[in-house]
Order: C-alpha cells, then structure tokens, then sequence
C-alpha cells in the first residue's frame, strides 16, 4: 500500500494537523510566450515555506486554472507536493464545471499525495442547489481526499446556499469550506451553524480578520502573495483571540487588500510580484497586463504595507 492509498480524516493534512491559518492562493508564474515557468513557482514555494505560510492552495482561481489545460494542472499539483516535500500541506486546485472533470482533477491529487482538494462551485451552467450538491457528493463519495467547498459567486454566478453546505457538511470526506463571499454576515451563521470539526476559511482578505476572530480556521489570502509572514502574523494573531493586534496588523494592510483587486484577480497581483522581482509579468489571455494607470496606486498599497513598523 503506498502513503497516498492511507484513508485521511476530513479537516485534516497527511501529517495528521489540522489544515489552518495562513494559507496563500498561489499565483502560477508564467513566461511571456505562455509557458509556465517551473523554477519561478518551485521558488516562489521555499518563499512561503521561509516565511512561515502555513498551507499553500494551488491552482485555484489566483493560479489561473481556467486557462490551464489538464496536463498542466495535473504537472502543477504534482511540483507543489513534491517542492513542499511535506513542510507544509498542499491543497490543490481540482474544481470544474464538469463533475467528471473534478473528480478526474481530484483523484490525480490524491494519488501524487495533496492534502486536500479546493473544489469551487461548478460555474457558467448555473447549476441548482440540488445540482451542486449531487455534484459535491459524488466527488467525495468517489475520491479518498479532503475536499473543501469554495463558494465564490462573484465569478461562478452559482451561489452554495447556507442550507446546501450544512447538508454537505454531513458528507463524509468533504472537509470544509472556503467562503469568498465577502459577506460577514454569511460567513458568521455559518460559523454558528456547521459543526465545530467542520472548518471555514476566509477566502476574501479584506474581511478575514473579522471572519478569523469570530472563528474561522484561517485565510485562503490573495494578499499574503505579496507579504506572507504579515498574512501569517495576521491570521496567528486572530486564531489567538489578540483583537488589538488584528486591528493594528489588518489596517496596515487594508490598503493593500483593496488595491490586489483594482482589476480581476491575479493581474494585480502579479504586477506586485514582477515588481517586486519573483515572476515575469505574464498571463494567458483572455486576463492581460495591469492598465498603466494603476501601477501608482497599487504600487504606493504595497510600499504603505512594507514600510509600516508593525512586525512582520
């Protein structure tokens, strides 16, 4: 029997710890001539393992899995488990809008030893409730791996109601739930209302904070891209209840959380990240270059965060 045929806990990494805190959304580096750049995301992985980043989520919507093909995506899962080398949990990207897609996604994850999946609400065929949950079912029914909802209906359209994921929460294997809603309201019932081995992870940086201290597991961060040991400081901050020091942490990074978004996830972002030397500025259409008359604004975010005293 090989280690990825061991039956694993939901909620839970290989490693037997629960999977929380500070989780980055990786960005997948790529060339100008639309190539992936290995060496960049092998580094870019050492980074966040240097910095104290607690999980690494790739291939989700900030590694621009809707333009990568399943050969690549399946390469990408596999270099981020085997880079990691099991410093830290992996969770890799294997939603789709088709469930045998998904679950294709999910089980080759699973074989090259992923922690756990993200699987984001099937999008543009506007599935029903009853839908997605047939669809969720069977994918952890079918694949002997965590999998963690991701409801984001800003870019899915298809909303996974409250109702929906408590019904999914009963579903053996499925592991927990990343709500990029942004909506605290939402995200504070659900927290309420889900059993308490069942984890919620903030998937919007600029409410985790509040969402952490009311007790979600942690911050599946597009910010912490940019300065993951203050994301990490941040979210251990907020896990131990220390409400002055989220306060002081998240408003140093306020600024920065609003401009990562001036244009669709990963421009921004990535923009930061050539900037601050780590990748080439490059995308796959149809996402393209950050409009020029946002380099200001986005850059002065970063140096606002950079420069402030609060430790990092």
């Amino acid at each position: 029997m090989h280690a990825y045929d061991l039956p694993r806990q939901a909620g839970m990494s290989r490693s037997g710890g629960a999977i929380a805190g500070s989780i980055v959304a990786l960005v997948t580096p790529m060339t100008p001539d639309g190539g992936i750049d290995l060496d960049a995301y092998r580094a870019l992985i050492d980074w966040h393992v240097e910095q104290g980043t607690d999980a690494i989520s790739v291939v989700g919507t900030t590694g621009e899995s809707a333009t990568l093909d399943m050969e690549e995506h399946c390469h990408l899962i596999r270099i981020a488990v085997e880079q990691a080398a099991g410093r830290v949990p992996v969770i890799a990207g294997t939603g789709g809008n088709s469930t045998a897609e998904a679950i294709e996604l999910s089980e080759y994850a699973r074989h090259v030893g992923a922690d756990a999946s993200l699987s984001v609400v099937p999008y543009y065929n506007k599935p029903t409730q009853e839908g997605m949950i047939r669809h969720y079912r069977k994918i952890a029914e079918t694949v002997d791996l965590p999998l963690i909802l991701y409801n984001v209906p800003g870019r899915t359209v298809a909303d996974l109601e409250h109702d929906s994921v408590l019904k999914l929460a009963q579903v053996p294997g499925i592991a927990g739930i990343k709500d990029a809603t942004g909506n605290i309201a939402r995200g504070t019932f659900l927290l309420r209302a889900l059993p308490a081995s069942f984890p919620l992870y903030s998937g919007d940086d600029a409410t985790a904070a509040a969402l952490m201290l009311a007790g979600a597991a942690g911050n599946i961060s597009v910010t912490a891209n940019v300065l993951p040991a203050r994301m990490k400081a941040l979210c251990d901050a907020a896990r131990a209840g220390d409400a002055a020091a989220v306060r002081r942490l998240d408003d140093s990074l306020a600024w920065l959380n609003r401009a990562l978004f001036v244009e669709s996830n990963p421009i921004p972002v990535k923009w930061v990240l050539a900037r601050m030397g780590r990748l080439q500025e490059a995308y796959r259409l149809p996402l393209c270059e950050l409009d020029p008359r946002h380099h200001a604004q986005v850059w002065q975010a970063v140096l606002a965060a950079r420069e402030d005293l609060l430790p990092v």
